[in-house]
C-alpha cells in the first residue's frame, strides 16, 4: 500500500493548525493508562526480564473509574497484548464501551527484534523506517486479534515519535497521537525536544495530536519556557523556585506529583481555556513494588484517593470526562459546524 508521505510530527504546528471541537464539547478530561510490562526502572533496557504480574489489578482501576463515569484509555505495549491476562481483567469493558485500547510501541519488548538494545534505539522513531513499521504493525495486529477492535490512538513509548510515525499511523488508521509531552526536551538521551510544541490539541493532515498536559504554574510561569531549560543542570534551584511559589512544572499524573500540586496544575489548564486535559500514568503503579512512585499499600492508597480528589475536583469545575471516540465525533460536528 503506498502512503503519501505525512507531516513530521517532531516539529511544531504552525498557528492555524489548532484543532476545532463541536460547539457543545466545553472542557473534558481524558485518563491516559501506559499498559506496559513490569521491569527495574534503574537498570538499562533489557528484552528479557520483564513480566506482567501487574497486569489484573486494572480490573480494580477500571471499577474506579467506571464509578466516576470515566473511560479509561489503555495504551498497549507487546508484552501485554501477547498476554491472555489483558483480556481477562479489561477486554469484557473494552468490548462493552466502558474502555478503550490504543498502541503503545516499547521497541526493546517488540518484535521483529533487527536493532540493538541501547538508549537510542528505545525511542522508536530513531529507528530505520521500515523497522519502526514492522514493528508497529505486529503490534496492531496483535491488539487486534486480543481485543477484537481496531485502536485509534497511539502513544510512542518514552514519548518517542519520529519524523515518519505520522505515515505508519495514517497507514492504519490511527485518528489520534498522544505522544508529544510538551515541555519536556528528552534530546539528552537521543530523544524528542517537545519544548516548543504547544498544549492545545492540533491537527496534522488527518492525524489529532492531543499532547500531555503539563503546565507552568507560578509568577514566573509565562518564562517557564525559558527558565527552565536553562535549568536542566542544576534541578536544586528548580526546586527552590517551586518551594518559594514562583515557578513549577506540573504534569497531570499521580507519578511524583501531590495532589495539591496536580490541582494547581488543572486550575491553571482550564483557566487557559485547554479544551482536552490529559492524563496519564503507568499501569505498574497499580501494584506496590514495581515503579518508584508505588512502593508501599499506603503510595497505592494515596494512588487512588489522588484519583478521587482530581475527579471530583473536576467535576465541581464542570470538566467532563471523554475518550477517544467522543473526540473523534466532536472533531467530526465541528467540521459540519463551519459556515459554508
Amino acid at each position: 500500500m503506498s502512503v503519501l508521505p505525512g507531516p513530521n510530527l517532531l516539529l511544531p504546528p504552525s498557528p492555524d493548525a489548532l484543532a476545532r471541537f463541536g460547539s457543545d464539547f466545553g472542557q473534558r478530561f481524558i485518563v491516559t493508562v501506559d499498559t506496559e510490562e513490569e521491569f527495574d526502572w534503574n537498570a538499562p533496557l533489557n528484552r528479557e526480564g520483564h513480566s506482567t504480574r501487574t497486569i489484573p489489578a486494572l480490573r480494580m482501576f477500571q471499577e474506579f473509574c467506571e464509578s466516576f463515569g470515566v473511560v479509561p484509555i489503555y495504551l498497549v505495549d507487546y508484552p501485554v497484548a501477547d498476554s491472555e491476562i489483558a483480556v481477562e481483567a479489561i477486554g469484557e469493558a473494552v468490548s462493552a464501551g466502558r474502555a478503550e485500547v490504543g498502541v503503545q510501541l516499547h521497541p526493546w519488548v517488540n518484535p521483529p527484534f533487527d536493532e540493538a538494545v541501547n538508549e537510542f534505539n528505545s525511542f522508536a522513531g530513531n529507528l530505520p523506517f521500515e523497522l519502526e513499521r514492522a514493528k508497529f504493525a505486529r503490534l496492531h495486529a496483535r491488539i487486534v486479534k486480543a481485543f477484537g477492535t481496531a485502536p485509534l490512538i497511539y502513544r510512542a513509548g518514552r514519548y518517542g515519535l519520529g519524523p515518519r510515525t505520522a505515515e505508519i499511523l495514517a497507514e492504519f488508521g490511527i485518528a489520534i497521537d498522544t505522544s508529544v509531552r510538551a515541555r519536556f526536551d528528552y534530546s539528552a538521551s537521543g530523544g524528542p525536544n517537545y519544548r516548543q510544541h504547544p498544549l492545545q490539541p492540533y491537527r496534522a493532515d488527518d492525524l489529532l495530536e492531543l499532547p500531555l498536559t503539563t503546565v507552568y504554574w507560578g509568577p514566573l510561569r509565562q518564562l517557564g519556557n525559558t527558565i527552565y531549560p536553562a535549568l536542566w543542570r542544576a534541578p536544586q534551584l528548580r526546586g527552590a523556585l517551586a518551594r518559594a511559589g514562583l515557578l513549577e512544572r506540573i504534569p497531570l499524573t499521580p507519578e511524583g506529583v501531590t495532589v495539591e500540586e496536580a490541582l494547581r496544575g488543572v486550575d491553571v489548564a482550564i483557566d487557559q481555556g485547554l479544551p482536552v486535559l490529559v492524563f496519564s500514568f503507568h499501569s505498574p503503579s497499580l501494584v506496590p513494588g514495581y515503579t518508584p512512585y508505588v512502593r508501599a499499600p499506603r503510595d497505592l492508597d494515596a494512588l487512588y484517593d489522588w484519583w478521587r480528589t482530581l475527579f471530583s475536583h473536576l467535576h465541581r469545575r464542570g470538566v467532563k470526562p471523554s475518550h477517544v471516540t467522543d473526540i473523534i465525533s466532536s472533531l467530526a460536528l465541528a467540521q459540519n459546524e463551519l459556515p459554508g
